[in-house]
């Protein structure tokens, strides 16, 4: 299947994505996708840990702060052959 070819992503991954600030085009693929959103991820929970270290966020609620996190990041757990509309 060429990249032109590529069915298009499915609505809730489009708005998932766009809450990212990501918004793909006809070829982009979702490996590149989901490697920037893996990407941001990482990035925020590194930011949340350092405020942790700092002292900005109190250790009782870093746990809540986490879930939290990966709740903004439900996409992550979608298998990738998913995100396309068949």
């Amino acid at each position: 299947m060429s990249q032109a070819s590529l069915p298009p992503f499915a609505a809730v991954v489009l708005e998932a994505l766009a809450g990212h600030g990501l918004r793909p085009h006809t070829g982009t693929g979702v490996d590149v996708l989901r490697a920037q959103v893996s990407d941001l991820y990482r990035y925020e929970i590194r930011q949340l840990r350092g405020r942790l270290l700092a002292g900005d966020i109190p250790k009782a609620s870093y746990a809540d702060a986490v879930r939290a996190l990966r709740l903004r990041y439900l996409l992550l757990s979608v298998p990738k052959d998913q995100w396309r509309v068949r």
